[in-house]
């Protein structure tokens, strides 16, 4: 019985870390493992993934599953694009089901205002070479004929932003894979391991000072959703960013009757239903900063009211359950992504609300950053530097609701 729990166990149990390691990443959410994960296509194995909690337990597995590319810049279209292409082929590359749904994302327009927005990142997009155009509101009936688009509506829908290679995947499964992989590739997970410091040397992290004692590291990335800027801190690389929760709740189970994931900027909600039937919802950041991930009643409120005008058929769905995560905001709305002013300190940080959608890309092209030395093109306009050299890449217009 043992031999068979160790044939089906998916990663190995924690063990002592050793006295050093070539890279070590700080958080094991999607974006750390992904980085284990692709580095090994480098031949870097001795890798070490510290987390202070659960594999996953962060902003990787309180997110609402969506991914999309229709972003407003060119640059951040073009990231999220490519991290879309390989979420096509992950299940395939990791060898786990991760039910990957491609079932379409549609931003509702409710004001001339709204369609000339929409119009312009349809343009941004297709100029990119990524499928997004302006729909009418018949078509948006068509996609969603459950929803409410009569003349009665308090935000009349004058069309929307559609793009159908957008849709949603399982969050766990997508950290399960990539623990698995990274682990199957010798990177050594270690949860309960709470990063206390660094040492410096000549500019370099010479070594990490942890809850379970200090390791040596060759090349150390803080990949911390919500915790980033403290960990920065211990390196002496502050970050321009500040920490906001984001609230989401899912309903009871119903029968399937919308297939489209359809997101209001406006009356800042977005709604899918997921594969058991469930109704995932949520809405913008909460404007104020704090690491308490405790959730309002004013949310429940304001998103039930919202959802209730476009969808009114859920009004006897009972909610099963809310929950928070933080969420670090950039100025510009975009990511924090790169090298640092400490020669082997590399961050992942600032991604607001968009950090689940891009974590294969940011998995392949950290990876590559460590193994040659060199920032890869698609991540360069995204460098802390930026905030320095005035070339901000601002996706504010693509982030009026949260996802």
């Amino acid at each position: 019985m043992r031999d068979l729990f160790r044939k089906r166990r998916m990663w190995r149990p924690p063990s002592r870390l050793r006295d050093s390691y070539d890279v070590v990443i700080v958080g094991a959410g999607a974006h750390g493992l992904a980085t284990a994960y692709y580095l090994k296509q480098h031949g870097i194995t001795n890798v070490a993934v510290l987390d202070k909690g659960y594999i996953g337990g962060g902003a990787a597995g309180r997110n609402t599953t969506i991914l999309r590319s229709n972003y407003k810049t060119p640059e951040g279209a073009r990231f999220y694009d490519a991290s879309v292409k390989l979420y096509e082929g992950l299940a395939q590359d990791l060898n786990f089901n991760l039910l990957f749904s491609q079932i379409g994302h549609m931003t509702l327009a409710h004001s001339d205002r709204a369609m000339f927005v929409m119009a312009n990142r349809a343009e941004v997009n297709r100029l990119q070479g990524i499928d997004s155009r302006l729909i009418t509101p018949e078509e948006v009936q068509e996609l969603a004929p459950a929803m409410y688009v009569g003349p009665e509506t308090t935000y009349p829908i004058m069309g929307a932003l559609y793009h159908p290679p957008g849709g949603i995947i399982r969050h766990d499964a997508v950290v399960w894979g990539y623990a698995r992989g990274a682990d199957e590739g010798g990177a050594e997970i270690h949860p309960g391991t709470e990063v206390t410091g660094f040492e410096m040397e000549g500019g370099r992290i010479s070594a990490v000072r942890t809850s379970r004692g200090r390791v040596k590291a060759g090349v150390v990335l803080n990949c911390t959703a919500g915790w980033s800027s403290i960990v920065n801190d211990m390196a002496g690389v502050p970050l321009p960013i500040t920490t906001h929760i984001l609230q989401a709740c899912v309903t009871e189970p119903v029968k399937p009757f919308l297939d489209v994931v359809v997101v209001s900027s406006q009356m800042h909600v977005y709604i899918s239903q997921s594969d058991r039937g469930e109704f995932v919802m949520g809405s913008e950041i909460e404007p104020w900063t704090t690491y308490r991930m405790n959730g309002t009643l004013n949310f429940l409120q304001d998103l039930s009211r919202h959802t209730l005008e476009l969808f009114p058929q859920l009004e006897r769905a009972r909610l099963l359950r809310a929950w928070a995560g933080l969420c670090d905001l950039s100025p510009d709305y975009s990511p924090i992504l790169g090298t640092t002013a400490v020669e082997n300190f590399h961050v992942s940080a600032g991604w607001g609300t968009y950090g689940f959608k891009a974590a294969p890309i940011v998995g392949k092209t950290l990876a590559e950053l460590v193994a040659t030395g060199r920032t890869p093109e698609l991540i360069a306009p995204f460098t802390l530097e930026r905030f320095y050299e005035d070339r901000l890449v601002s996706e504010l217009a693509a982030a009026a609701v949260s996802h």
